[in-house]
């Protein structure tokens, strides 16, 4: 492809002699060769800048970078926010891409979200993929690890890939990195959902405001012009969905509010059942009963903010609420891992901020048979080098809500794990039912061997993770370690 044409197609103001041919696109000068456009960016940690003469001495025809960058030797096309701009052109290059896209936002929700709407096309009749935290899950539930918004490049190179295997249909997590970030730019996505909003990512982001102000760039500038808005708007008011609301109605984007306040789909009562919960909502005039089989509040938010994204991308509402009753569980979102030998269910789940914990807690408490003793004991800790804001929080609701508790590892990473344990201990006032177990593994066996067979296990924080990250930098090591797995060997290890 000529880069002249990807140029004009893009909307950029640069010229390009009309012969030079476009190979590919890479954000890393190791991946350069003849005939690639160069991203040069600027980060905390590295600058890419200072890499431009080796990707032009690999090949680079072009290299997107800030107007001070210097460039010889390739066409620079400068500009104020280059890694847009890069989005914008690479979005040219790579072709087909699924006819299709949706797009989920929000603190907590969002792989449960993205991975269930797959699930609701795929039950449709549409070839479908989700893009997210579990990396790419094509239609035959076939996955591949990665971050939760990859690069600008793997991103278009996947949806690229999935459209040529037949995909048409891809829900992907636009999380507050890849939005800041423009990691996932160029397409054309047809609606947008916001799941909610609290405390996460303030070791990257400046404050809550400007948290909000990034995730909002779904509504402000991502979704096409006239596309859909889906916003959860259950449980207490909050004044972030309305604000998130008002940002819709002032794009002009066509707002379709999901929950107990609902417009589109609004969930009329919900009731616990053994292994579930019955919902019953209200669409375009309708009451429906449905039998979702799987826990907590908000798995049935999740479940409605991803019928409302297949409603809004004309699924048949039949068909998708036929679905909502037939939906398998997400990966570490409230899995149950085990049975123990004493009877107790161990559940996984990938809570890792005060929000979330608490949502995970209420999920299964209604689920905790008090009448005959039964307890619900909760084993969390927090990462390391993230937000430390919310980890004397997440010790307060565990202390509030948990029967016992035990604050143990999580991620460390490059911090020192007992100081990270102490300060979610900060949280908790010294309650008498909550304790300190420093290794990960162990902390899951104490609390399966505290476990009666009316009690209920949580193991909160790592979900579908597959390792421990311990150390930063050079010295940083992954650890084989599955919540899931490790539950598992627990459990097996428990007297008959």
């Amino acid at each position: 492809m000529k880069l002249a044409r990807l140029i004009e197609s893009a909307g950029i103001a640069a010229e390009a002699d009309g012969a030079t041919s476009v190979t590919g696109f890479a954000i890393d000068h190791r991946k350069v060769a003849p005939g690639t456009v160069f991203g040069a960016f600027r980060g905390e940690r590295f600058n890419a800048e200072d890499f431009i003469p080796a990707a032009i001495e690999a090949g680079a025809v072009a290299v997107v970078a800030s107007h001070g960058a210097r460039v010889e030797g390739a066409l620079h096309i400068a500009s104020d926010e280059p890694r847009r701009t890069f989005a914008q052109l690479a979005a040219q290059f790579f072709s087909p891409v699924p006819q299709t896209i949706v797009a989920v936002t929000g603190t907590n929700g969002k792989t449960s979200t993205a991975e269930m709407t797959r699930q609701i096309w795929r039950m449709c009749g549409e070839r479908a993929a989700s893009i997210g935290t579990l990396g790419v899950t094509t239609p035959d539930e076939s996955v591949s690890t990665g971050l939760t918004t990859p690069d600008i490049v793997t991103f278009l190179s996947n949806m690229s890939g999935l459209a040529r295997e037949g995909v048409s249909h891809v829900a992907y997590e636009a999380s507050s990195h890849g939005l800041s970030q423009y990691r996932n730019e160029g397409l054309r996505v047809a609606a947008g959902a916001f799941t909610n909003f609290s405390q996460d990512h303030l070791d990257y982001h400046a404050s809550m405001e400007d948290y909000f102000a990034t995730k909002m760039r779904l509504f402000d500038e991502v979704v096409d012009d006239g596309g859909k808005a889906i916003i959860w708007d259950g449980g207490e008011p909050s004044a972030w969905t309305a604000r998130a609301i008002d940002h819709a109605e002032k794009r002009g984007l066509d707002l379709r509010t999901v929950g107990d306040r609902g417009t589109f789909l609004k969930l009329l009562s919900r009731e616990a059942t053994q292994l579930g919960q019955m919902l019953t909502i209200e669409h375009a005039g309708q009451d429906r009963t449905i039998k979702l089989p799987l826990i907590g509040a908000y798995q049935a938010a999740n479940a409605l903010v991803s019928a409302a994204l297949a409603l809004s991308t004309g699924s048949d509402a039949s068909m998708v609420f036929d679905a909502i009753a037939r939906l398998q569980p997400v990966r570490g979102r409230l899995e149950r891992a085990v049975i123990i030998p004493a009877g107790a269910p161990v559940y996984v789940d990938y809570a890792h901020t005060a929000d979330a914990l608490d949502a995970a807690i209420a999920a299964l408490r209604g689920h905790v048979d008090a009448e005959r003793g039964g307890r619900l004991i909760v084993v969390f800790g927090a990462g390391g080098d993230r937000d430390q804001g919310k980890r004397a929080p997440m010790g307060a609701v565990a202390a509030k809500s948990a029967d016992l508790a035990i604050v143990t590892d999580d991620n460390p990473r490059g911090e020192d794990p007992a100081a990270i344990r102490k300060a979610i201990l900060a949280g908790t006032g010294s309650a008498s039912h909550v304790s300190e177990v420093a290794g990960r593994r162990e902390a899951i066996a104490a609390a399966i061997a505290e476990a009666g067979g009316n009690d209920i296990i949580l193991v909160a924080g790592k979900g579908h993770e597959q390792g421990q990250i311990i150390g930063s930098g050079e010295t940083m090591r992954i650890l084989p370690f599955d919540d899931v797995q490790v539950a598992r060997e627990c459990a097996a290890e428990m007297p008959k």
